[in-house]
């Protein structure tokens, strides 16, 4: 047995497979407590930029890396703005054993020029439609700052340019059909509120 030292972040090394379902929790906070490896760590920073503004829909992931450890995201929408939060665990050899990055995005719901999503359907040995996969995806207005690859010529780059996006998914398998729920919800909130005056 390695003298491993578990990490500070509240974590251990033996790290389920399934994680807690959150998607029974209708508030952020619980959800967050439920489902997180560190809920102190990205309430603290989403409560710092929501400051008392209402939580409309959210939306959660966590998932084991290879490499990294746990990756952990929370998306929020109050309105007028996307808030995102991800926290990532700091691959070895990048930092002291432990360590994670803590990073918040602050989206205006003004940039979104498009809200999809697709749901895979399985019919029940009754015939009954039944949802087992989602994707949803949020089309900025901004352009993604990946840099062109090298050769490219300027214009073969200026066509390469890619508006930014954000994609979420889950399935039966990753999340359950009551986070599949919730990511739906999630994706027709924004969508109602997209090319509307903000509030």
């Amino acid at each position: 047995m390695g003298a491993m030292s578990s990490p500070p972040f509240g974590g251990s090394n033996e790290m389920p497979a399934v994680f807690p379902d959150w998607s029974p929790y209708q508030d952020l906070d619980s959800a967050a407590r439920a489902y997180l490896r560190d809920p102190e760590v990205a309430l603290d920073a989403l409560f710092g930029v929501l400051r008392g503004a209402s939580v409309l829909c959210f939306t959660l992931e966590r998932f084991v890396n290879e490499v990294n450890g746990v990756w952990q995201e929370v998306v929020i929408c109050d309105g007028s703005r996307l808030v995102l939060w991800h926290g990532e665990d700091v691959a070895p050899g990048d930092g002291p054993v432990g360590s994670m990055t803590s990073s918040l995005r602050v989206v205006p719901l003004s940039t979104v020029t498009e809200v999809g999503c697709r749901r895979r359907l399985t019919r029940t040995s009754n015939g009954q439609a039944r949802v087992d996969s989602i994707d949803v995806y949020l089309l900025l207005s901004s352009v993604d700052d990946a840099v062109p690859p090298p050769g490219m010529d300027e214009g073969e780059s200026r066509q390469a340019i890619r508006h930014d996006a954000l994609r979420f998914g889950k399935t039966l398998d990753d999340g359950g059909p009551g986070q599949i729920a919730r990511l739906e919800e999630f994706s027709r909130v924004v969508a109602s509120l997209v090319g509307r005056p903000t509030l």
